[in-house]
């Protein structure tokens, strides 16, 4: 026998549940910058607890390159994409619609990056391990205020965006880019030695 619920007990305008998504708020935006943060923390522990042989060593290099064509690869199309807009070429719309398709690639990219990174024997000793380290927070930081950013531009009606969003847009895209050019430099320079 099945319970059937009476008319009375169901709302005919029961409102449906909105879950809150990542970039919905500055809210949400910070508790996944705190998380980060820990996991960051929690890599470079284990990065100076954990050993791992040869193989594994050359099976890691080979997951932080690949990780690093995905991420990086992915951040340059988007800033191809905001190139092609400056340049009269697609419009602001079409370049938000296309970074934001970029965003699991970038982020599994730098997941790889870091995951891989705690097999390859980070120096924390050395200064330039530690700025490198420090690019990598400054990068995740910048990246999870850019999905806010472009969920904002996104949910904009029209085509011309306010000035404070175009200049936003501008600051995150050069922070990107120091960051990830910053960080594939120091490890270049890192693995000469």
């Amino acid at each position: 026998m099945s319970v059937l619920p009476s008319e009375s007990s169901v709302s005919p305008q029961a409102a449906p549940v909105q879950r809150l998504g990542l970039y919905d708020t500055w809210w949400t935006v910070a508790a996944a910058a705190l998380a980060a943060c820990l996991g960051l923390s929690a890599c470079a522990w284990i990065s100076l607890h954990l050993r791992v042989d040869a193989t594994l060593h050359i099976a890691a290099l080979f997951a932080h390159l690949a990780s690093l064509v995905l991420g990086f690869g992915a951040v340059l199309v988007a800033d191809y994409y905001a190139l092609l807009c400056l340049t009269g070429r697609c419009t602001l719309r079409d370049a938000l619609n296309n970074a934001g398709r970029l965003h699991v690639p970038i982020w599994t990219g730098l997941a790889g990056l870091v995951a891989s990174g705690v097999m390859l024997h980070p120096d924390f000793g050395s200064a330039l391990t530690r700025i490198k380290w420090g690019l990598v927070l400054v990068l995740t930081l910048n990246g999870l205020q850019a999905g806010l950013l472009n969920r904002r531009m996104t949910q904009q009606g029209a085509d011309a965006f306010a000035p404070r969003f175009l200049a936003w847009g501008a600051a995150t895209a050069l922070v990107s880019q120091v960051c990830w050019w910053g960080a594939v430099v120091i490890g270049f320079r890192n693995s000469q030695h």
